[in-house]
């Protein structure tokens, strides 16, 4: 018998005492979550179940396998673009997709091309989406700290303009440290697995009845894979701030 989740009564169970656990710590602490955690586990129950049957029925074809990581990154981009403006218009959600692509795409060709990961759907998809979350959230962390910096380093910016330097090198002066901002959590995920935390792929690994050793090569090619995505989706993302490709939208937007 695998050492999976055990889908049915126990599973339904172990959800509604630990969304009460959160629903109670919530209105203790008076954090005005309470009912926000039960209807985001609700709206989380709904969405992986939908999931999970479009998957069983995608992963059988490479046409239906590329059409969901297309729509992964889809919508990586429109969430990425909506943090980075605040609302998110075209323009952003275009730059947000552009430093994901440029961070996913090399990481997806190495771990496929290498053989480290099986040419199929029901592996791709998964490998995929983690890479995928990771350079969204660099690109959206990397991005408003970018944008920030230029706001409230207006004055540097004008100065550097000043002095002659082209409109990206003036910008770049103020915005390039906030690439190596926004790799802080892959960096200090990366040192210290292992020892603090044991991340989903080690876990699920395990939890699918594979071996530690197995569990800890997924977890490395994992760990490496994010770090070389989110490390490009960074410099991609601060560059086309550089350039004003994305720009802070008003804030009534």
């Amino acid at each position: 018998m695998g050492a999976g989740v055990v889908v049915g009564t126990p599973l339904a169970v172990a959800l509604v005492v630990l969304v009460a656990v959160a629903a109670a710590a919530a209105a203790l602490g008076g954090t005005g979550t309470a009912g926000a955690s039960a209807t985001a586990v609700a709206r989380a129950v709904l969405q992986l179940a939908a999931v999970a049957l479009v998957l069983l029925a995608l992963v059988r074809t490479w046409w239906g396998t590329a059409a969901f990581v297309l729509l992964m990154v889809a919508v990586a981009a429109w969430t990425a673009g909506r943090r980075l403006t605040r609302g998110g218009p075209v323009a952003a959600t275009a730059a947000a997709g552009a430093a994901i692509v440029a961070g996913v795409a090399p990481v997806l060709a190495v771990v496929l091309g290498s053989g480290a990961v099986p040419f199929t759907g029901i592996a791709v998809v998964p490998v995929a989406g983690i890479v995928i979350g990771g350079a969204m959230t660099a690109t959206s962390l990397a991005g408003r700290r970018a944008l920030d910096e230029l706001t409230s380093r207006h004055g540097e910016h004008e100065a550097a303009l000043a002095l002659g330097l082209l409109p990206r090198d003036a910008a770049l002066l103020v915005v390039r440290p906030s690439a190596g901002q926004a790799l802080v959590p892959a960096l200090d995920q990366t040192r210290t697995v292992g020892l603090v935390t044991l991340p989903g792929a080690f876990v699920g690994v395990l939890l699918g009845s594979g071996d530690p050793v197995q569990a800890a090569a997924a977890q490395l090619l994992v760990l490496a894979g994010l770090l070389a995505a989110e490390t490009v989706a960074a410099l991609v993302v601060v560059e086309l701030v550089a350039r004003g490709r994305v720009r802070r939208a008003p804030e009534h937007a």
